[in-house]
Parts: C-alpha cells; structure tokens; sequence
C-alpha cells in the first residue's frame, strides 16, 4: 500500500536570474514524498518544478492535480508516464519519487560511478543577463572555477554588449580554451535572427539555444538549413507528449541539437524517447536541469550519467539558491561530483 503527499517549496536565489522572459527572485517547487506501508523507514522524494511562461500545464488548477495524484497514488503509480501524460512536471516528480523509494529512498536512483564519488560529469558554467559588468564579472568568475564551456544568456541587453562580452572570451581564450555555448531563449525576431547568427559566427560559438520564438516551425527549419551556428531546440520541445508529435518535429525543423529538461518534458521516459527519436535523425543533445533544487538535479544528474555523455551538461544550477537542500553535490573544476561523505539534508523541507 502506497501513500503520498506533497509540499511546497519557494527557492530564493542567491542572485536574480535574468533572462529575456525577465528576471527571477525565487520561483516555487514542490516536493512529493511517496512510502510503501511495507518498508515503513523508507520514502521517495521527487520534485515538481513547472516554470511560469513555460509549462504550459502551469494553471489554478495545477496545485489540485498534485492533490489528486497523491490520493490516486495505488492506481496509478504502475503507469505515471500515460496517466499524467499532460502534466509533465508532475510526472517527473512523482517518477523520480517512485524511483527513489524502489531503490531504497536514500535519493541514489541510479548507482554508478558518479553516485560512488569516483567520476564526474562534465558540466558549462552558466553566465545570466544582466548589464555588461554584471555579466563580466561572472564570467571571470566562471573562468577561475575551471570551467571550459560557458553557457551566456542573451537577449535581455543590447546586442552589441553581449558581442562586446562574447569579443572578449576571444581576444583572451581560444575556442580549444573555451567552449562558448549562448541562449537566446527565444529573443531573436525573425526578420534579425540571420544577421544576429552571421556576426555570432566571428566568434567560433560552439551552438545557440532556440533564436526564435518556439511553434514556429517552419521559420526555425529554415533557420537550420542556413545558419553558421549549430542551433539546439530547447522550449520547442515542451508541450509535445506523443510518440509521433515527437517525430514530426524532428523531421520538419532538422536541428542540430536538442536540449532536454526532464522536469519539463516530463521525465526520464520521455527523455530516453527523445533520445532515441533524435539519434535516428543524426541530431545531437545534451541535458540541462530546470533550475530545479538539489532533490530534482540530483536524480537528473544520475540519469545523465548513465548515459555515458562526454560533452558538457546543463547541470551547473545547484549553487543558485539561499535555502538550496543541503546535498552531496558539489562543484569543481567544471565538473559535477557526488560527495559521499556530504550527507542530505531532507529536514529543510520540512522546516
């Protein structure tokens, strides 16, 4: 017999997150904690993280289907992906909390090497929007830390600035020293997006995340064919649920790459379902995190790792808040490590 119930959660960031969809002071988590009446010691933790503007399941109502989940928890739990098919943050919480407490609900959903302390993942270090010194004085930052791949968020300021910032990685760093990675999140109109692409290709960008507005496909696949950057999908790909859907997207836009965030596309199934799709289209991808806490970046973190990747991962958010859960993750020279002797601390949730 199996219970559920749920919290939420408000993370303050340490620093506003800036993008071009505007700037973050906190945003809103919640944590769903699932028990078998059978292991009584154990618990599952997962965490739901919808983003406003984004998560198109995002509404009055989103609280009420957490709710009902919890209550429907026995019926359910044996097929989460179809049943919450349409809630997909609410599917990756409840799938990492289910997977957590099947593995004996001490938040090591995949053992590996990684869990086991002794490999990393190889992460970007992520600069946010802001005024030109602002954005600086994280990179500078982000070099010391040892990182080799930055990831800019752009859009926010005038272009020119941003090409003033991305100039001097240059001039000081070649593209062997730093990997360069920006995201527009969407900023570029379509009428500027070609010339935008041409005067970012000067400067050797490894790729640029969703130039344009997403359900523009036709526009983007054009952008695809021509561009001199690599382009990754990454909101385009939220709100496509079905097998098919999943498919035509790929054979219309053709992207280079893809991005995928499991607290937005709605967990790991759906991701192993991308990833096959996309490696059948000879598209790359990487996974990033949805400036979820340490309980969502953690069980995606174990996932990635178990997908043998050898390029950078979005998975640098786990310093971003002021009452982040105290875990074993941390950070060095621009990889994401699992401290074993770090122990979690799961009682700030209930604090």
């Amino acid at each position: 017999m199996l219970t559920a119930s749920f919290k939420k959660y408000i993370l303050q960031f340490i620093r506003p997150a800036g993008t071009s969809r505007g700037v973050m002071q906190s945003r809103d988590s919640w944590f769903v904690f699932v028990s078998d009446n059978n292991f009584p010691d154990r618990k599952g933790i997962g965490e739901i993280g919808p983003l406003p503007g984004l998560s198109c399941e995002f509404d009055e109502n989103f609280q009420q289907v957490i709710r009902k989940t919890c209550d429907n928890i026995n019926e359910i739990h044996g097929d989460i992906h179809q049943e919450l098919l349409m809630f997909p943050s609410i599917r990756f919480g409840f799938e990492t909390a289910l997977a957590d407490l099947i593995s004996g609900g001490d938040r090591i959903l995949f053992p590996s090497l990684f869990t086991n302390g002794r490999a990393e993942l190889p992460i970007n270090g992520l600069i946010w929007m802001g005024n030109f010194d602002y954005m600086f004085q994280q990179l500078s930052e982000k070099i010391k830390q040892g990182f080799g791949c930055i990831k800019i968020k752009i859009g926010a300021i005038e272009f020119e600035e941003e090409l003033k910032l991305i100039s001097h990685i240059r001039k000081h760093f070649s593209p062997e020293d730093i990997e360069i990675r920006v995201d527009a999140n969407g900023a570029f109109a379509v009428k500027d997006a070609k010339e935008k692409l041409n005067r970012l290709a000067d400067f050797h960008i490894h790729s640029i995340e969703q130039p344009i507005k997403s359900r523009q496909w036709h526009k983007m696949a054009g952008l695809c064919e021509t561009s001199p950057i690599p382009i990754a999908l990454d909101e385009e790909l939220l709100g496509v649920h079905e097998t098919d859907a999943k498919e035509q997207l790929l054979k219309t836009i053709r992207p280079h790459y893809i991005i995928l965030k499991p607290g937005l596309i709605g967990g790991f199934r759906s991701g192993d379902e991308w990833i096959k799709l996309a490696e059948a289209h000879n598209t790359g991808w990487w996974i990033t995190s949805a400036l979820e806490s340490n309980i969502g970046l953690n069980a995606i973190a174990q996932w990635t790792f178990m997908k043998n990747v050898e390029m950078p991962q979005g998975l640098g958010t786990g310093m971003l808040y002021s009452n982040n859960i105290p875990s074993p993750l941390e950070i060095k020279q621009g990889g994401l490590w699992y401290n074993r002797s770090k122990m979690w601390g799961i009682d700030e949730i209930n604090a």
